[in-house]
C-alpha cells in the first residue's frame, strides 16, 4: 500500500453505497485524484443492514430518473467491473385497495413509460397469476414493474469500490475524519491518519451526516436537517412450498408491496423478508438522554417486534405462507430521514466547494444515480437533469430539530402515502407566521406551508368541509372549488388581497452593480424606478432561475424570487459576484412582507387608503408611499393578470397595511386562486415550468433574451447555437378536456401513439372556464390549433394547443388599465 495521500481534488467522506458510487463516477469521468475516507470498513453504516430493494417506482420525476439509472447500471455493473454480484430482477407488485391508489399507479406508470420503463396496471386476477401465493379478493388492482428486484448491498458497494480503484480512485478505510479546516480556497480534511488538502469535499456520511455537517459550521454551514429512524425487517425460516415453487419456475417470487397497509414482502433465499413502515415508528439519538454513539459500525438496535404486530398479521392474511414459518432473524437498524423522506444531493448550503449526498431512506435503489448526480455537481457545477427535488437547499432556516423530528416521524409512518394536490401534511407547521396569521385563521383561511411560511390556500365559510379527509383526492372537485371561484371573481371584478410573507428578496448594491447584472441575465435591465423579469441560465442555456429585478437607482437593486428559492438563488447569485468585494448582496427576506392587491376596483380602493402615490403610474413602475400611516413601496404588477399592485411594507408594518386593505373592502384570497389566475395568463412557476430541464428558448422566453447586447452572459453561446440550429422543443399552452382532474406535473403528452412531450403544470381556469395545461412538446406540434392528448391518471384527454399568449386578456389590457 502506498503512503497516505496528503492532497486530492475531491475527498469523499463515507464509505457506504452512496460514497463509493460518488467515487466510482468521478473516477470513471477522469477525476482520478480523489480519495474516499471511511471511519470503519466499507458498508459499516446503513448499507450493511439494508434490505437491498431496487424499485423504479417513484412519485417524483427526479427520483424516478435517479432510480431508473441505478437499476439499469446495476444490471451490468458486475460484468463492467469484474466483481460478481447477487442481483435478482424478480419484478414487483404494488397492491391497491382503492380507486385513488389505482389512479396514483396510473400516474406513475405514465411517467415510467416516458422514461422508457414499462409498468403495467393489473387486475386482481392478473396479480394472482404473477404471484400465486397471494390473496387478492379485497383488492382494486395493482401495478407490475418487471424490472424491480433486490441486490446484495455489500457486494454492490464492493463492486463500486473495485471499479473506482481500477479507474484511479483511492479508498482509505479505518480513517475517521476528526475536523475540517479552510485555507484560502482549499479544504483541509483532518483525519486520524493525517491531513488531506483538497479542492472539494463531499459529505456522504449516512446517519452520521449531521455530525460531519457540524464541522462545516465555521465556514458557513448549518445543522443538517435530518433524523435517524429505527427501521425493522425480519427474515423467516425456509418455507418448503416456496422452495418447491422456486425450483419449478427457476426464479424467485415477485416482491409484494402492500402500500396501503405499508409494508413490503419479498422472497429471501427460500424464506420471506417482511419490512413494514409502521405508524407507531421510533426515532433514535434525538434527545440528550439518547446521544448518538461515537461509533455504531455494524451494530443494530434491540428487537422491537411489538411495533410490527399489526403489519405481521395483515401480511399473513395476504400471503398465508408467511404464517407457516418462524422468524429466523430480525434486523432493527438506523436509517437517516430528511423531513420529506427524499435524500439531499447537491451543494452544501452556504459553504463553497462542499457538497452533500446523504439522508437516503432508499440508498441502495438510489445510490447509483446519486453518484452520477454528485459527480456532475462536482465536475460541472450543474446536473444533466433538474434535481431540485433532492437539492439540500430546499430546506432553509425553518428546518430546526423539532421540525425535522416531527416530519421524519410523519414521513416514515406514511412512507407509501399518496401526495394529493390539495392535501397539507399537518406535522411541522407554523414555523414562520405572518403578523396577519390570526386574522387569516379567523377569516377561515386553510393554510399551506411555503418555505416554512404559512400562507392561505383558500378561505372556507361556515359549513364547508375542512377535514383532512376531504383533501385526500386526486379530483379537482372539493370544498375549496366554490370558494376559489368566488375569490377569483373578486380578484377580477372587484378587489382581492393576498397576504404573502416570505417572498425571497436580496439587496444588490455597489459601484458597477448594474453592469455586473447586465452581464449575468439573458435580457435587459429596467430603468431606475421600474422593474422587470430577469433570467439566469447555465452553460447550456437552461433556466436556472427567474427573478424580479427592482431598480431603485443606477446601482441600487432589489432582486426578488420565489419563497422556496431563498437559499438556492442567494447562493447561486453570490457565487457569481466579483471576488473583489465591490458588490454587496444581502438577504432581507425576513425584513419585508407583501400584500397583493388586485382587481378592477383595486385603484379605487387603494386611492382611499394610500397617501403620497400616483396610482395612474403605469405597469411595472415603483413608488414610495404611505398606507394606514406606515411607509410602503408600491409596485405596479400582478401575478393574477389583473389591474393591481404589490404593497411592500416592513414585516412589522404589514399588519396595519393588510387590515387597512381588508377594512376598505378587499376580499381575502389564497394561493389556489392565485395559481388558477396565473396559469390563465401563461405565467411560469419556478421549478415547475421553469427548470434546468429546459433552455430559455424551449421555455418560450426568447422575448427575454437580448442576443445583440455586448455582454456574453453564461449560456449565450449555447442559446445562439440552438437558435441557429432550430429549437427542437417548444413551450405550449393547452386547454384540455379533463373530466375530473387537471394535468399533474410531468404528465405525458401524446400525438397518436407517439410520446411528444410533457406537462409542466396544470390547473382549472375559472375565468376561461377550462382546464389548462402548460407544457413542452416537439417544435413541429406547437402550432395553434394542433390537437394532442394529455395522459391524466391513465386517461388520454384531448388537448388543443393555443397561440403563445395568455388565454385570459391576451393583449394585457386589464393589467395595464
Amino acid at each position: 500500500m502506498s503512503e497516505f495521500p496528503t492532497t486530492a481534488r475531491v475527498v469523499v467522506i463515507g464509505g457506504g453505497v452512496v460514497g463509493t458510487s460518488t467515487l466510482y463516477h468521478l473516477a470513471k469521468a477522469g477525476y482520478k485524484d480523489c480519495v474516499l475516507v471511511e471511519k470503519n470498513e466499507l458498508t459499516a453504516g446503513s448499507t450493511w443492514h439494508a434490505a437491498g430493494n431496487v424499485p423504479n417506482f417513484a412519485g417524483s420525476w427526479a427520483v424516478m430518473n435517479m432510480q431508473r439509472y441505478s437499476a439499469a447500471m446495476y444490471r451490468s455493473l458486475g460484468e463492467d467491473v469484474g466483481y460478481p454480484m447477487n442481483y435478482h430482477v424478480t419484478g414487483a407488485i404494488r397492491l391497491a385497495h382503492s380507486k385513488e391508489r389505482m389512479q396514483e399507479f396510473e400516474r406513475v406508470a405514465g411517467m415510467g413509460r416516458y422514461q422508457g420503463l414499462q409498468m403495467d396496471i393489473c387486475t386482481p386476477a392478473e396479480l394472482k397469476e404473477l404471484n400465486p401465493f397471494m390473496e387478492t379478493h379485497d383488492l382494486a388492482g395493482g401495478l407490475w414493474d418487471p424490472l424491480d428486484g433486490d441486490i446484495d448491498p455489500a457486494q454492490l458497494t464492493q463492486a463500486l469500490a473495485k471499479g473506482a480503484r481500477d479507474a484511479g480512485g483511492r479508498i482509505e478505510r479505518f480513517c475517521s475524519v476528526v475536523g475540517i479546516e479552510r485555507d484560502g480556497d482549499e479544504w483541509i480534511v483532518k483525519t486520524e491518519k493525517g491531513d488531506i488538502r483538497c479542492e472539494k469535499v463531499v459529505n456522504c456520511g449516512g446517519y452520521y451526516a449531521q455530525r460531519i455537517g457540524e464541522m462545516f459550521k465555521p465556514w458557513g454551514g448549518r445543522t443538517v436537517p435530518m433524523v435517524v429512524m429505527s427501521h425493522q425487517y425480519f427474515l423467516t425460516e425456509p418455507i418448503a412450498e416456496l422452495e418447491a415453487w422456486t425450483k419449478e419456475k427457476g426464479h424467485k417470487m415477485p416482491m409484494i408491496r402492500d402500500v396501503d397497509i405499508s409494508y413490503y414482502l419479498r422472497q429471501d433465499k427460500n424464506g420471506l423478508n417482511l419490512g413494514p413502515y409502521e405508524r407507531n415508528c421510533k426515532a433514535h439519538w434525538v434527545t440528550p438522554q439518547d446521544p448518538m454513539p461515537e461509533d455504531f459500525s455494524f451494530q443494530l438496535y434491540p428487537d422491537d417486534l411489538d411495533r410490527l404486530e399489526f403489519y405481521i398479521e395483515d401480511a399473513m392474511e395476504r400471503l398465508p405462507a408467511l404464517g407457516t414459518a418462524g422468524i429466523g432473524r430480525n434486523i432493527n437498524g438506523p436509517i437517516p430521514y430528511a423531513p420529506d423522506g427524499l435524500p439531499m444531493v447537491g451543494p452544501m448550503p452556504g459553504v463553497p466547494n462542499a457538497f452533500e449526498a446523504h439522508s437516503f431512506t432508499f440508498g441502495i435503489a438510489q445510490g447509483g444515480g446519486a453518484g452520477k448526480v454528485m459527480a456532475e455537481w462536482i465536475m460541472h457545477g450543474e446536473t444533466e437533469l433538474d434535481m431540485w427535488a433532492i437539492d439540500p437547499r430546499r430546506y432553509t432556516d425553518y428546518a430546526d430539530h423539532d421540525y425535522c423530528l416531527s416530519k421524519a416521524l410523519e414521513t416514515y409512518g406514511h412512507e407509501y402515502a399518496m401526495h394529493f394536490p390539495h392535501h397539507e401534511w399537518p406535522a411541522g407547521r407554523d414555523k414562520k407566521l405572518s403578523p396577519n396569521h390570526a386574522k387569516l385563521l379567523a377569516s377561515g383561511a386553510q393554510m399551506g406551508a411555503y418555505n416554512g411560511w404559512e400562507r392561505a390556500n383558500w378561505f372556507a365559510q361556515d359549513g364547508d368541509d375542512t377535514s383532512e379527509a376531504a383533501t385526500e383526492t386526486w379530483s379537482r372537485e372539493g370544498p375549496w372549488v366554490k370558494r376559489v371561484e368566488e375569490e377569483v371573481e373578486a380578484c377580477t371584478n372587484a378587489t382581492g388581497v393576498l397576504d404573502m410573507p416570505g417572498f425571497s428578496r436580496y439587496t444588490l448594491s455597489g459601484a458597477g452593480a448594474a453592469e455586473w447584472l447586465r452581464g449575468q441575465i439573458a435580457g435587459a435591465l429596467p430603468k431606475a424606478g421600474r422593474m422587470n423579469l430577469g433570467y439566469f441560465t447555465d452553460s447550456r442555456g437552461r433556466i436556472v432561475t427567474e427573478v424580479t429585478i427592482i431598480r431603485w437607482g443606477e446601482d441600487d437593486f432589489w432582486i426578488m424570487t420565489a419563497a422556496v428559492a431563498q437559499w438556492h438563488d442567494l447562493e447561486f447569485l453570490q457565487s457569481r459576484l466579483p471576488t473583489d468585494g465591490s458588490l454587496t448582496m444581502t438577504d432581507i427576506t425576513k425584513e419585508w412582507s407583501t400584500a397583493l392587491v388586485t382587481g378592477a376596483q383595486s385603484r379605487d380602493l387603494l386611492s382611499g387608503i394610500v397617501e403620497g402615490a400616483d396610482l395612474t403610474k403605469g405597469w411595472l413602475t415603483l413608488q414610495d408611499a404611505t398606507i394606514a400611516g406606515v411607509p410602503c413601496k408600491l409596485m405596479r404588477i400582478s401575478f393574477c393578470g389583473e389591474l393591481g399592485w404589490e404593497v411592500h411594507t416592513s414585516f412589522e408594518d404589514s399588519k396595519a397595511a393588510y387590515e387597512a386593505i381588508r377594512d376598505a373592502g378587499a376580499k381575502p384570497f389564497g394561493m389556489y386562486a392565485l395559481n388558477s389566475m396565473r396559469i390563465e395568463k401563461g405565467y411560469r412557476t419556478w421549478k415547475g415550468d421553469l427548470s434546468t430541464d429546459y433552455t430559455l428558448l424551449e421555455g418560450g422566453m426568447e422575448r427575454f433574451i437580448r442576443f445583440d447586447k455586448p455582454q456574453d452572459f453564461i449560456g449565450k453561446a449555447a442559446l445562439l447555437a440552438e437558435k441557429d440550429a432550430g429549437v427542437k422543443k417548444m413551450f405550449v399552452t393547452m386547454t384540455v378536456d379533463a373530466p375530473f382532474a387537471d394535468a399533474p406535473y410531468m404528465s405525458t403528452i401524446w400525438n397518436g401513439d407517439e410520446v411528444v412531450g410533457e406537462t409542466t403544470s396544470g390547473d382549472w381556469g375559472f375565468r376561461v372556464n377550462k382546464s389548462i395545461a402548460l407544457g413542452v412538446v416537439k417544435a413541429e406540434l406547437a402550432a395553434p390549433g394542433t390537437e394532442l392528448e394529455v395522459e391524466i391518471f391513465g386517461a388520454r384527454c384531448k388537448a388543443v394547443v393555443h397561440a403563445d399568449q395568455p388565454l385570459w386578456d391576451p393583449e394585457d389590457d386589464r393589467i395595464r388599465a
